[in-house]
């Protein structure tokens, strides 16, 4: 019996840090590693300990969504996304508290190791992040329920990672990294607007002004969309010199995403937890498509 209990325990631990969403964290690591890999500055430590970071501060920024929310009464009973740990009571609020200041200590050590290879001008952007990770959700100011959501995905899932990971292997910036860095964070934010678009009705009884509660549903389709496009549209100048032939790796993105754009925009309710799984994968198939591009062909 103590076995199934502990068992059952590590699942809820497991499906309270969202394993299926981790994707928005590894992704733009990996932009990093191979733009790094691509210019011949890749560092194998440094560019592992960026991957701790990332991963670490997301699921520490899972564990305190789901605590802030419930604390908050966000999660309501007629939620559409998957169940959240605490509010359905497979971990205890204080267990899970713990729990997010656990895995947010173990992504700043991880920080405070890459200031050995990229110096003080992490810290700063190391403090940003771990107070990000809690001011999210919580505080007297959310960010979450305050429209700035969408902000913070870009910043730390698309440009702090692409560009600083890219940074502690190579000592500098590059336009490339950056423009990239931006392709992936528009990206990302399309996961938070299918969440957000989906829960529409359920936060706006809970008083959170997400971006899709302040502007609309249209705005969500179309703001979907233009990150899509703005996405390819800011990898064009990273190969715009590369054979001819990478124009296919432009199709295929495209083809891909308007498919997934279309059939959000003729879904509502549960159905969209699907057009959040695809559109996470959206964002794990573009980076590989560039990655394979820098790694071996560009």
């Amino acid at each position: 019996m103590e076995d199934v209990l502990k068992k059952n325990r590590m699942k809820a631990w497991v499906e309270a840090a969202r394993p299926r969403t981790l994707f928005a964290s590894l992704s733009p690591v990996l932009v990093g590693w191979a733009l790094a890999e691509h210019d011949d500055t890749f560092f194998f430590i440094p560019a592992i300990l960026c991957l701790c970071v990332a991963l670490l501060a997301q699921i520490a920024s899972n564990f305190a969504n789901d605590y802030f929310d419930f604390k908050k009464g966000a999660d309501r009973e007629d939620r559409l996304g998957p169940d959240r740990a605490v509010a359905s009571g497979w971990i205890s609020p204080k267990a899970m508290l713990v729990g997010t200041f656990l895995t947010l200590g173990a992504a700043c050590l991880c920080g405070c190791l890459l200031l050995f290879y990229g110096g003080w001008i992490l810290l700063p952007v190391g403090l940003l992040m771990a107070i990000t990770v809690l001011a999210y959700s919580a505080g007297p100011f959310p960010l979450a329920y305050n429209g700035l959501g969408d902000v913070c995905v870009l910043l730390f899932y698309g440009v702090v990672p692409v560009c600083f990971t890219y940074f502690v292997q190579a000592g500098t910036f590059t336009l490339s990294a950056f423009l990239l860095s931006l392709a992936v964070g528009f990206l990302s934010i399309n996961i938070l607007v299918v969440n957000n678009y989906r829960d529409y009705e359920q936060d706006k009884i809970s008083q959170k002004r997400t971006t899709i509660v302040l502007f609309g549903k249209r705005y969500g389709r179309i703001i979907y969309l233009v990150n899509g496009l703005l996405a390819g549209i800011l990898t064009i100048p990273v190969f715009y010199r590369k054979p001819w032939w990478v124009i296919l790796f432009f199709i295929l993105y495209y083809i891909l995403f308007l498919r997934i754009w279309r059939l959000y925009m003729r879904l509502e309710g549960k159905a969209l937890n699907s057009i959040l799984g695809r559109t996470s994968m959206m964002v794990f198939l573009y980076t590989l498509l560039v990655s394979i591009l820098l790694l071996f062909f560009a």
